[in-house]
């Protein structure tokens, strides 16, 4: 029986395109910037987003670690969400690679933080030796729960950082999912930090990779981070080239992505007893929750998982659904004909 796949976008499989790619790809030692493939899809992926350079790394972990450390010294704070993927995803990485303070705080008025609330965590005098100087902030565009960081908030962000010499990273895991639902072209997006990291493989199917893009120098320092990582990849083109295919065909599918998202949540609503925001789906996410009597999020996780449909255990904001390539609208019907079940049983 074929498995339906809504646990992740992370769970994609290389298109035949993809396959193809990777086998007929040029290669050289990356190391010594000799690899042609991995050289395009740098500059390709820098280009997109209007910064002067790329980096090519393993994951999306590798690139915020990476950034992290050229941005902050040790003993140095980084204002962050205590919701971000750097805090709750990345277990202490942050402390035990760059041996950095995580300032934590919690989001009060939306899922991202407002410049009001990074403001009074800003620590920049270093006259006062008690404290630890404040170096980066962290922000995250598209967020764990599917919405996105508008612009205006980004800019009142980085007016703040301005102001006080701060760096910013941007955690853009699914940038491109970011910016289809704003309306906007990504480099508008990281046009307003100074760094940005961003997956291949998830919403855009490649098996493998993410890309860490800033200033040419804060590419060549992050290079040499991502050494001391142990991220020398080689012949790393086989890796890079679905990359490249990502970048040119799998950006039109986030679009279906996103629909099948808005299907699937509009069928979610008229199902009694399961409940969400239908203005929270601003990408290829959907959260809900299960509200009736004698029915349970794990026990819906445990009955679609007995007819192959696979969702993980519940999240903070509730069950979540991810479409992507793995499923089309006939996959979403049958979720929610699934789910249906379930509440009337």
């Amino acid at each position: 029986m074929r498995k339906l796949e809504f646990r992740s976008d992370t769970m994609t499989r290389p298109t035949p395109a993809m396959r193809d790619a990777m086998r007929d790809a040029e290669v050289g030692d990356d190391m010594c910037g000799e690899d042609p493939t991995v050289n395009r899809l740098e500059a390709m992926a820098a280009d997109l987003l209007g910064k002067e350079a790329g980096l090519f790394v393993p994951s999306g972990v590798f690139g915020n670690q990476c950034a992290i450390a050229v941005h902050a010294r040790p003993g140095e704070e980084v204002v962050v969400s205590e919701t971000a993927h750097v805090v709750e995803h990345e277990q202490g990485a942050s402390a035990a690679l760059s041996g950095v303070q995580l300032r934590t705080v919690e989001p009060r008025a939306a899922s991202y933080l407002t410049a009001a609330e990074i403001a009074p965590r800003i620590r920049v005098d270093l006259e006062d030796v008690h404290i630890p100087r404040t170096a980066l902030v962290v922000l995250e565009n598209a967020l764990a729960d599917g919405t996105v960081m508008p612009l205006d908030a980004m800019r009142e962000v980085r007016e703040l950082t301005n102001r006080h010499g701060i760096k910013v990273h941007l955690d853009g895991a699914r940038l491109f999912n970011a910016a289809l639902a704003l309306g906007v072209e990504a480099k508008e997006i990281a046009a307003l930090v100074d760094s940005v990291s961003f997956c291949l493989s998830k919403g855009l199917g490649a098996p493998v990779g993410s890309v860490l893009c800033g200033a040419r120098e804060f590419v060549r320092l992050a290079r040499r981070r991502r050494k001391v990582m142990g991220g020398a990849m080689r012949q790393a083109g086989v890796l890079a080239a679905p990359g490249i295919v990502a970048l040119t065909e799998g950006m039109a599918r986030l679009r279906v992505d996103h629909e099948n998202a808005r299907l699937l949540a509009g069928l979610f609503s008229s199902i009694p007893g399961i409940t969400l925001d239908l203005a929270s789906v601003r990408t290829n996410m959907v959260y809900c929750r299960v509200r009736k009597d004698g029915r349970s999020e794990q026990g819906l996780v445990d009955f679609l998982a007995a007819r192959g449909i696979l969702v993980y255990p519940a999240l903070q904001w509730g069950l979540r659904f991810v479409t992507s390539c793995e499923v089309d609208e006939d996959d979403v019907r049958a979720l929610a004909a699934a789910v249906a079940d379930y509440m009337e049983v």
